[in-house]
């Protein structure tokens, strides 16, 4: 396929190739081959007539631009194709010639190559799955107890550990990872029905040439005709929109974490990466923004696969050919996405100092629930509340660090000094002591999370070569 300028900074060149015109042809053409042998199989034409199929079944051989100029003029891309490909087979056997394409129709092999495309893109993604996850478990071991703020509503809420927010970035991937593969195995089926979908023109032979034909390409053999029928098609399609939100989440957090002001993290530069046309200074967090524009697009292709399903009666009129032309999208922008992320991965900077200074300059501010509640086990909660509230008042008034103003105002209350361990309640600032809940959970998820892609990891996403 060809893509704009803009999509093709968006996305890699290997998921380009996957949906590339000449990779549909072939795939076209692929079930063609399978089509004829199946059918010679069940003797419906001479196998010396497959043959003859089979030997011209090569992209390379035909003019693809002018196939796709004439398909739009014929409304389908699948009849120009036929009649080049049966043309060229008369050139050796003009009796195999009138068998071409016999018993199916156009979409069966649209469907059926966009399947076997899909399966290729499918394992790209896989594939970029099983990096991206590797990093991020990494990361995540590696920072299982280092301190960082945690935010809410974009402001400094407690203290967490890096370990646990990483663990929340990897278990959606995983997540997507078994669901992708779970959808594919029920989305990546044999489209053959002929023209509506009654397989009437093979009569009794139908079955049982499409069972052949599925095994032939290592596809699922649907249990009907699913020409009007998208909805296993449609729910893979909305799972890679999924995955591109959850990477639009890791990207947010990345980017925000990287800005000057917080900088706790910094995505790799050098070469000029992250650069500016302008700024020399600048280190832009660019796998973030291919990220964001991914998650971005996604839901509006998304929408269009949903808008698309309510086709007419047996075929479709416009929506299937709406269809056709947004689920590339989907896996392009997925792809660049995944593979900008791994690239941000493989050398983020990662600052455990500057996490730790942006938690003090905070001025224990982050650490009032944790007193809070320490306290409301001696005094009761409303007055440990209350407490906490006038106490944090003074501390920005003051400019001094919450745990110092709280300790002089225990100190300063005979009730309260009887009542209160300071030296308890000094550990409670502590940001590791803080970090440590988050470490306690960020080992127990990132062990299922671990064994989970293991798993994943040793059984690679299925693939045969169709050419």
């Amino acid at each position: 396929m060809s893509v704009s300028i803009f999509d093709s900074f968006l996305t890699t060149q290997d998921m380009i190739a996957v949906f590339d015109d000449a990779a549909i042809v072939q795939g076209m053409l692929r079930f063609e081959q399978a089509l004829a042998a199946a059918q010679a199989e069940q003797g419906m034409l001479p196998a010396a007539a497959a043959r003859a199929i089979a030997g011209v079944c090569k992209a390379q051989l035909y003019d693809i631009p002018a196939i796709v100029g004439a398909g739009r003029r014929a409304g389908s891309l699948a009849i120009p194709l036929v009649r080049e490909l049966t043309r060229t087979v008369a050139l050796y056997d003009a009796e195999a010639a009138a068998r071409v394409h016999w018993g199916s129709t156009s979409q069966d092999v649209i469907d059926t190559a966009m399947v076997l495309a899909t399966r290729d893109a499918l394992r790209l993604l896989d594939d970029g799955l099983h990096q991206l996850c590797g990093h991020l478990l990494q990361l995540a071991e590696r920072h299982s107890a280092t301190p960082v703020l945690a935010r809410t509503l974009m402001q400094p809420a407690q203290v967490s550990s890096f370990g646990f927010k990483v663990a929340g970035w990897l278990a959606p991937l995983v997540r997507a990872r078994a669901r992708l593969r779970d959808c594919a195995a029920r989305a990546l089926q044999l489209q053959l029905g002929g023209a509506v979908g009654t397989l009437s023109v093979m009569g009794e032979q139908g079955a049982a040439v499409a069972a052949r034909v599925a095994a032939d390409l290592g596809l699922k053999l649907a249990d009907a005709t699913w020409h009007t029928q998208r909805d296993e098609w449609v729910r893979l399609g909305l799972e890679v929109a999924v995955l591109s939100g959850s990477m639009g989440k890791i990207a947010t957090d990345l980017s925000l974490m990287a800005q000057g002001e917080i900088a706790e993290l910094a995505e790799p530069s050098g070469n000029g990466r992250g650069g500016s046309s302008a700024m020399p200074h600048k280190r832009n967090p660019v796998s973030a923004m291919i990220a964001l524009a991914a998650a971005t697009r996604a839901p509006q292709h998304a929408a269009a696969l949903l808008a698309s399903m309510g086709q007419q009666h047996e075929r479709g009129l416009g929506n299937w050919q709406a269809e056709l032309a947004e689920w590339p999208q989907l896996f392009l922008s997925a792809h660049g996405a995944l593979q900008a992320l791994n690239e941000a991965f493989a050398g983020l900077v990662v600052d455990p100092d500057r996490m730790r200074r942006n938690i003090d300059a905070l001025q224990g501010l982050v650490f009032a629930e944790a007193a809070s509640a320490a306290l409301a086990v001696a005094i009761g909660r409303p007055a440990a509340h209350q407490l906490l509230e006038k106490m944090s008042a003074d501390t920005l008034a003051s400019g001094r660090q919450l745990a110092d103003v709280l300790a002089a105002a225990v100190r300063a209350d005979p009730q309260l000094n009887e009542k209160i361990d300071l030296p308890a309640l000094a550990a409670l600032f502590d940001p590791a002591t803080a970090a440590e809940p988050a470490r306690r959970l960020a080992a127990w998820q990132l062990a299922g999370l671990r064994e989970q892609n293991a798993a994943f990891n040793a059984n690679p996403f299925h693939h045969r070569t169709n050419a």
